[in-house]
C-alpha cells in the first residue's frame, strides 16, 4: 500500500488515511441529520461508533470469509495482518448494520428511522475512503488519459469508477432524505443501489469468477440486492405509506448538491492522481 509517510517504525498508508478522513467526516455528517430528525444524539454517537468498529472486524473477517478462507485457515496469524490488506466491502456492510440494528434495538431507537439517519453519511464515508483504495482494475484496451499505469499496464482506475457513482449516490440520498414514504426508505435504496454500483465496478477489476463473468463479490452484491428487496415489501406491509414532505425539493437545493457532489468528485481526483498516479 502507498506510504504517505514515515515517523520511527510507524508508517501512515495513504488507505488507511483516507479511510480515517471517510469515518471522521461520515460520523460529523451522521450526527447533524440525527438532530435534524430529532433522535437522541449521544445515542447515536455511540451507535455510529460501533457501527465502525464492528464494520472494519466484518470487513476483514468478510474478506477471509469470501474470499480466501483456506490460505488463513493454513496462516492464521495473518488474520491480524490488516495493514497488510484484505477488506470486504460486503463484509463490512454486514458487520456494521448488523451491530447498528442490534445497539438500535437495545436502546429502543426507532430503527429504521435511525438507519434513514446514517446510511447517507455511510456512502460519503465508502466513497472517501475509496480513494486511497490501491486496488486497480484490469488493463484497458486502449489507454485512455485516466487510466494508471502500473508495471508499464495501463490500468483502469477502478477506485475512480466507485468513488465517483458513490458520491453521487450520497447526492441522490441526500436529497430524497426529506421525501421520503415510509422510515428505513433511504436504507433500502442504499441497499438497491449499492450493489449496483459495485457489481458495475467488479467488471473492471481483475477479480477470479465463480461462474462466467461473476465474481464472489458479484454474488454478495446479488445478495444485498434481494435483501434490499425483501426489507421494501416489508416496510412497506408494515407502514403506511405517506409522503413525509419535510421540505420540498427545489431547483435551488438541486442545484447545490449537484455542485457539491461535482466538487467532490474533482478534489477526489486531484487528491487520487497527485497520490497514485
Amino acid at each position: 500500500m502507498k506510504i504517505l509517510f514515515s515517523v520511527g517504525p510507524f508508517s501512515i498508508h495513504f488507505f488507511g488515511a483516507m479511510i480515517a478522513v471517510g469515518i471522521l467526516i461520515g460520523y460529523f455528517v451522521a450526527l447533524k441529520e440525527a438532530k435534524r430528525k430529532g433522535l437522541d444524539e449521544e445515542i447515536l454517537a455511540n451507535l455510529v461508533l460501533y457501527t465502525i468498529l464492528s464494520g472494519i472486524i466484518g470487513a476483514r473477517l468478510g474478506y477471509i470469509a469470501f474470499y480466501d478462507p483456506l490460505y488463513y485457515l493454513a496462516n492464521p496469524k495473518e488474520i491480524f495482518f490488516i495493514n497488510s490488506g484484505g477488506l470486504s466491502i460486503h463484509g463490512g456492510i454486514i458487520g456494521g448494520v448488523l451491530t447498528g440494528l442490534l445497539y438500535a434495538k437495545k436502546k429502543s431507537l426507532q430503527i429504521w428511522k435511525t438507519a434513514d439517519a446514517i446510511v447517507p453519511a455511510l456512502i460519503l464515508g465508502q466513497a472517501i475512503g475509496r480513494i486511497g483504495c490501491d486496488v486497480f482494475g484490469v488493463p484497458m484496451s486502449e489507454p485512455f488519459f485516466w487510466g494508471i499505469k502500473i508495471n508499464n499496464s495501463i490500468l483502469h482506475p477502478a477506485q475512480v469508477y466507485e468513488f465517483t457513482l458513490d458520491y453521487i449516490l450520497f447526492g441522490y440520498l441526500w436529497l430524497r432524505r426529506m421525501n421520503i414514504k415510509y422510515d428505513g426508505q433511504l436504507f433500502v435504496n442504499y441497499l438497491l443501489f449499492f450493489p449496483v454500483i459495485r457489481s458495475l465496478v467488479e467488471l473492471f477489476r481483475d477479480n477470479p469468477t465463480v461462474w462466467g463473468f461473476l465474481s464472489v463479490s458479484h454474488l454478495l452484491s446479488i445478495a444485498l440486492f434481494a435483501s434490499g428487496l425483501i426489507l421494501r415489501q416489508y416496510l412497506i406491509k408494515h407502514q403506511s405509506l405517506e409522503i413525509k414532505v419535510e421540505e420540498p425539493i427545489s431547483m435551488k437545493k438541486i442545484t447545490q448538491i449537484v455542485i457539491l457532489v461535482f466538487l467532490s468528485i474533482i478534489s477526489s481526483l486531484v487528491i487520487f492522481y497527485l497520490v497514485q498516479g
